[in-house]
């Protein structure tokens, strides 16, 4: 005798109200009924309008001339058990005038056999097309009925097309119907809200008073997912003012009770240990892989675990067509941090320090510094911000060097002669030349101490030779610009540094670039003046100039220290000695 179906397991679910229009989700839709597709698979997470969608669906079919049948199943916990979801398979059939008897696909204990008289009752009707929705799939985990389901898809009539709506793919064949073209396919990234869906949904339909900028953070902020939209609403129901709505825009993330209490019930805490612990401790990452996973879990599953996260649809994004590296959504990530942090606060640091010493390891400069000033290991990020130097520099990230370096306690940088030489720049370039040489004066006394201090020096990254090829001549020249005595000889010739001297014949001209020329005319004193019209003038005055290299007058109408026609160097004040050490440690 078969189980009693519940009537409401098998009603379309009602229109909700104030529900926007998706044309763009209804035209593939109504694709997919054509061209010899077999299955349409709606697989999002929680939160995404598979059931409103598809419910809307379903009355737009019933709406046409002539109008197409619509069956509807909503599974459940209950309807694991094969003999269950037979009966109200059965039971749905029949609202589409496919009658199966019911307690004879009880008496299959085979699933492939209960499927096949299903399959023989439906040839025996042949007619209009008619479509049969599955709700709720992944909550069916039993293999014999995903077993009839597939029997089911491999052998459906012509008339009947199923469709499935799940959190996460069921064990089908799916690449193989993908491969053959019977398998239509939407997905989060098709159901998020566009921008104007959004802002249909926030202002006409939710009728909040939004302005233009407010609805572009909020949908980038919730990545058009349509729960998290739903519950801003909600929130934003008691704050009548622009300037209260604009300002929880503002601070709007996945730690909002709304958001939190949703995500922790519908998400985290339906989810098995092992994978909650997974992702608990993977969410200090902002991209995945599978190898950063393993340093971070302890385990070696990680890229299994990945892919198990990405079948679930567990608010995980793919970055690259190989599906090597992810991210989490952000409201999700931002969920999973605060769990982990209230669990846990201890260990987030300890995840931080793991995940930069394996991005370091493997080459991802940006992201171990990222993790390392995540985790307040400012030793280690100095010393990863100290290395990235001359590549950053080469690369003309100055932006992001300058602000790792703002990130680092002031004291770190001050104890760094690279960083110190990096913040001289930066303050010279601002026009601030009593800060510059202060910045220099850091980097003399830090390269003092670490001869004083062998441990002091340990703690630098390798880049010993250019600090004192850029602070040392610059010390040099700033003594010589100041009209100082000798200094007297230095070892082997060369530099207070320790390096090479300048070669016989050769005057010591520091080297200037162009573009900080032209930063100099709006920045330093007027006394300086602008270097081209300078030069010009000189060149006017001077004609022994005028027949001098293209070099030669370049570097005439640049820099603190210029050559001049009748030998020797032509010197700036002392009080722009800040300018002239910077030019000569400048890399």
């Amino acid at each position: 005798m078969s189980s009693p179906v519940l009537a409401t397991k098998l009603f379309v679910p009602a229109r909700r109200p104030r529900l926007v229009p998706r044309p763009r989700l209804a035209a593939r839709l109504d694709g997919s009924l054509e061209g010899g597709h077999r299955l349409t698979l709606v697989s999002a997470p929680a939160g995404f309008g598979k059931s409103s969608l598809l419910a809307d669906w379903a009355a737009q079919l019933a709406r046409r001339e002539p109008p197409v049948r619509v069956g509807w199943m909503s599974l459940g916990d209950e309807d694991d058990d094969l003999a269950a979801f037979l009966a109200l398979l059965a039971a749905s059939l029949a609202g589409l005038d496919i009658q199966v008897d019911g307690s004879a696909l009880g008496r299959h204990r085979d699933a492939t056999a209960a499927a096949s008289a299903v399959v023989r009752a439906d040839a025996l009707r042949p007619g209009a097309v008619r479509v049969l929705v599955m709700d709720d799939v992944h909550l069916v985990r039993a293999p014999e009925v995903h077993q009839a389901v597939a029997f089911l898809v491999d052998h459906l009539p012509a008339g009947l097309h199923l469709v499935l709506s799940t959190r996460s793919d069921p064990p089908l064949a799916l690449a193989r119907l993908r491969a053959r073209g019977e398998l239509i396919e939407l997905r989060a990234a098709d159901l998020r809200f566009t921008r104007a869906e959004a802002e249909d949904f926030l202002v006409a339909a939710m009728g909040l008073t939004l302005d233009a900028h407010d609805v572009d953070a909020l949908e980038g902020r919730t990545e058009g997912w349509i729960a998290a939209l739903q519950l801003v609403s909600l929130a934003l129901g008691g704050r009548s003012g622009g300037g209260q709505a604009h300002d929880f825009v503002r601070d709007f993330a996945g730690s909002h009770r709304f958001v939190l209490d949703y995500l922790t019930d519908e998400v985290l805490d339906r989810q098995p240990a092992p994978v909650r612990e997974f992702l608990l401790r993977t969410a200090v990452l902002d991209r995945l892989c599978g190898p950063a996973c393993d340093a971070l879990t302890g385990r070696t599953d990680g890229t299994a675990m990945l892919e198990r996260v990405w079948a679930d649809n567990l608010f995980l994004v793919s970055l690259d067509d190989d599906r090597s590296w992810y991210r989490y959504h952000h409201l999700f990530a931002d969920v999973l941090r605060a769990r982990l942090s209230a669990q846990d606060p201890d260990l987030v640091a300890d995840l931080h320090r793991l995940a930069s010493r394996w991005f370091a390891a493997n080459g991802y400069l940006v992201e171990a510094v990222g993790q390392a000033l995540a985790g307040s290991d400012d030793e280690r990020a100095a010393y990863l911000v100290e290395d990235a130097v001359p590549l950053l520099r080469r690369s003309r990230q100055d932006s992001l060097l300058l602000g790792w370096i703002r990130a680092l306690p002031r004291a770190r940088v001050r104890v760094s002669p690279v960083l110190s030489l990096v913040c001289a720049w930066s303050l010279m370039l601002e026009g601030d030349l009593d800060g510059a040489d202060a910045r220099l004066d850091d980097a003399d006394a830090a390269l003092a101490a670490g001869r004083a201090d062998t441990t002091l020096a340990a703690g630098w990254a390798p880049t010993g030779d250019r600090r004192r090829q850029r602070l040392h001549p610059a010390r040099e020249r700033s003594q010589a610009g100041r009209g100082s005595p000798d200094l007297g000889p230095h070892p082997a010739g060369g530099t207070p540094g320790g390096g090479p001297g300048p070669r016989p014949g050769r005057r010591a001209v520091p080297r200037v670039r162009p573009a900080q020329g032209h930063l100099r005319t709006r920045r330093l004193p007027r006394q300086l003046g602008c270097p081209r019209r300078a030069g010009r003038r000189r060149a006017r005055h001077q004609p022994g100039l005028q027949r001098a290299p293209a070099w030669r007058r370049r570097v005439a109408a640049r820099g603190p220290a210029r050559p001049c026609p009748r030998g020797g160097v032509r010197r700036v004040p002392p009080r722009h000695d800040g300018l002239r050490r910077f030019v000569a440690a400048v890399p």
